[in-house]
């Protein structure tokens, strides 16, 4: 007998998020449909205002939809209210930043920790959770360093290791490297490579820079709110 493929971690079926009403209304995301497998690593691609950083939020449960349904890890996101969506999200959603959104008056340790002190991990615990997190990133030398002390690629990492600690069960990583050189860059997006790989996490990255969609297992393109169908670019429809 075939043995049935697990269902999708993610499940986003006829998603709708519209700004505005009327007139001046802006369809953000069309009917979007998409299946996410656990363990996938998938970039979404697109110009300006296409719906991929929206997209993206929801799947966050940090912006709501206008319509649809989105399921994650068996659970519609959409059904919750808000205080169970902030703890959902803080067991199964690490996000990472185009700009960091590092603290500058805490060290690399303190920034990664923020995470766990809303679990009920001890100090040890956390101490052990935030050393594996920055060795994996490559940075165990520069945990008492601040923000201010760090180039742009480390702080990236340091924020690829605080979306790592609480081992969740999705990665969403919004432009990783849109503020960054090439040289950091590649170093950014080889940690997230190593995390899809070795790891076996779950990745959604949003990204306009087709070299960082290399590093993906999977690419979909959005255009003016549409979810195109896969190898499909807005220039060929």
């Amino acid at each position: 007998m075939t043995t049935p493929a697990p269902p999708p971690l993610v499940e986003i079926r006829g998603l709708t998020k519209i700004f505005g009403e009327g007139d001046s209304a802006v369809i953000a995301l069309d009917d979007i449909n998409l299946d996410i497998a656990t363990g996938d690593f998938l970039a979404l691609m697109g110009p300006s205002g296409s719906g991929k950083s929206t997209l993206l939020y929801i799947l966050a449960g940090i912006d709501r939809p206008s319509g649809g349904q989105c399921k994650v890890v068996d659970t519609d996101i959409l059904t919750l209210n808000e205080d169970d969506l902030s703890a959902w999200r803080n067991r199964h959603v690490g996000f990472i930043f185009q700009s960091f959104n590092l603290i500058p008056v805490l060290t690399a340790f303190e920034n990664v920790e923020l995470p766990l002190l809303l679990t009920s991990l001890s100090s040890r615990e956390r101490r052990d959770h935030v050393s594996a997190a920055l060795e994996i990133v490559g940075l165990s030398d520069r945990m008492k360093h601040y923000p201010r002390q760090l180039s742009g690629g480390q702080e990236q990492r340091v924020g690829i290791a605080r979306a790592l600690v609480t081992d969740p069960t999705l990665i969403l990583a919004d432009e990783p490297t849109g503020d960054l050189d090439h040289r950091s860059a590649v170093s950014v997006l080889e940690v997230l490579r190593t995390l899809h790989r070795d790891f076996g996490k779950t990745i959604v990255m949003v990204t306009h820079d087709p070299q960082a969609s290399h590093f993906a297992s999977h690419t979909r393109h959005l255009n003016k709110g549409l979810l195109l169908p896969p190898g499909e670019h807005p220039e060929e429809i």
